[in-house]
């Protein structure tokens, strides 16, 4: 399982961004896919996943402004996130997780992601 996040970068209050993370997963087996973020000094926190039927599920915090999506065609998991927020500044970071259902409820602890990508730092200026 590989994973690899993009789309970081330096914006400003009010900005929207979007992030992209190629996914490499077995076939044949379920999985969760998810972003968690960590900001400077605090702990990791889930902000969205998909599973694998599609259904989305996010963080109290985003939610009206960040969308998770999927193209399977492209194999890759992608997080819209508009109106953002000097607090969403964080390195954010594409997890996957196996999973027995497609239709699996993911889990919003971080610690039980197993698959990891290299985080990709979103900078929100005030």
């Amino acid at each position: 399982v590989q994973l690899q996040a993009s789309g970081g970068g330096l914006v400003q209050t009010g900005d929207s961004l979007r992030l992209s993370c190629a996914a490499s997963l077995s076939t044949g087996t379920n999985y969760v896919v998810a972003w968690i973020r960590q900001a400077p000094g605090k702990e990791r926190e889930f902000v969205a996943a998909i599973n694998w039927s599609g259904s989305t599920y996010n963080s109290d915090s985003v939610k009206g402004r960040f969308t998770i999506s999927r193209d399977n065609t492209k194999n890759e998991v992608y997080l819209q996130m508009n109106n953002l927020k000097p607090d969403d500044t964080a390195v954010y970071y594409c997890v996957a997780r196996n999973v027995a259902s497609r239709r699996a409820v993911p889990s919003q602890d971080y610690r039980d992601y197993r698959y990891w990508g290299q985080g990709t730092l979103v900078t929100v200026s005030s």
